[in-house]
């Protein structure tokens, strides 16, 4: 059985977190591909040792990451597979999305784009599955052709949460406006 994104992530010692965290940071400056394990050293002040004490590779700080910011996803997921096939779970999980990704804007903008990263969310079987599971509960258990294509685009939609256009929109307005897009692109697709 798989362990889940949540339990990974509190699986965590604080020193992994703090590891975790530092790298966040780094990687939404400088991507994932461009931050060494020397530079998350540096930010933690300790060693590359100590860091490899913590995680044997950069690739576990990744996917550490990975486990940190999508539990929150995971959880607002299980909750909604639970309440059954409602409107009313859908639109709860929609809103927990958008919560997720607005609140986290400023670290995701810079990592949207990182291909590193974008390669681990797709290949790294927890992260792929929650997604699978994620989009088969918002748009329906049938990822066809036009359910993909349509998770394609309200993934871009909840995404543009990080564009320059909205920086400067506070995060409740900013939430608004996305839930309204993404309740038309979910609900009213025709």
């Amino acid at each position: 059985m798989t362990t889940s994104l949540r339990e990974r992530a509190a699986a965590c010692t604080p020193a992994q977190r703090r590891t975790i965290d530092v790298a966040i940071s780094l990687f939404a400056t400088h991507g994932v591909g461009g931050t060494s394990l020397g530079m998350i050293a540096d930010a933690l002040g300790v060693t590359k040792a100590a860091v490899y004490y913590q995680f044997s590779t950069k690739e576990a700080i990744v996917l550490g990451v990975l486990d940190v910011k999508l539990s929150p996803l995971e959880a607002a997921l299980e909750e909604a597979e639970a309440a059954g096939s409602t409107l009313a779970a859908r639109e709860g999980l929609l809103a927990a999305v958008i919560d997720v990704v607005v609140h986290n804007r400023h670290d995701l903008g810079a990592m949207q784009g990182d291909p590193v990263l974008f390669r681990y969310l797709r290949d790294h079987e927890p992260s792929r599955q929650m997604w699978v599971r994620l989009f088969s509960v918002l748009l329906g258990d049938d990822l066809d052709v036009k359910a993909r294509t349509r998770a394609a685009v309200l993934s871009s939609a909840i995404g543009a949460a990080a564009h320059p256009f909205v920086v400067d929109l506070d995060n409740e307005t900013l939430s608004v406006e996305l839930l309204d897009i993404t309740r038309r692109l979910i609900f009213r697709p025709g």
